[in-house]
């Protein structure tokens, strides 16, 4: 299947997207913010920099594209089928990079929630989602374990 934009228009689209501040991040932080929590932004000091930190509660949330990180049950977090052999092996070296950076978070005494961008819709829904994950009793550390922040 050929690209229906030609080189020059598909570079100036992937040249808007964002790392940081999307859309749906931004979506999140409003409504976490309105729910009375405050965090951090992109620490970068912990694995992933996480889109949201809550020191205190020891709680991050990754706020991910449905496409970039492949949202396994959504649509869109499916390999284009045009230039399979540079899509395939760079989409799945971002899952990668998020399963590692969870475990390395996890491992630290960190609870980590992935909100995709697909859930960013159904704003209720996400309301309660957040508020269960962040009133939830913090996972306490064992004595082997140093709390680093």
């Amino acid at each position: 299947m050929a690209d229906r934009l030609s080189p020059a228009q598909r570079s100036a689209n992937m040249r808007r997207i964002k790392g940081r501040d999307t859309t749906p991040e931004l979506l999140v932080r409003r409504l976490a913010h309105a729910m009375g929590y405050r965090y951090r932004l992109h620490r970068k000091d912990l694995p992933g920099k996480p889109d949201l930190v809550f020191g205190p509660r020891r709680k991050v949330i990754f706020v991910h594209g449905c496409f970039w990180h492949q949202h396994a049950t959504c649509r869109a977090g499916r390999i284009p089928a045009s230039n399979t052999g540079y899509w395939a092996p760079k989409l799945r070296r971002n899952t990668e990079r998020d399963a590692i950076a969870k475990a390395a978070l996890e491992a630290r005494g960190w609870e980590v929630m992935t909100i995709w961008d697909c859930e960013t819709g159904d704003e209720p829904a996400l309301r309660v989602r957040l508020s269960e994950f962040l009133n939830a009793a913090t996972r306490r550390l064992s004595s082997e374990e140093p709390a680093t922040c």
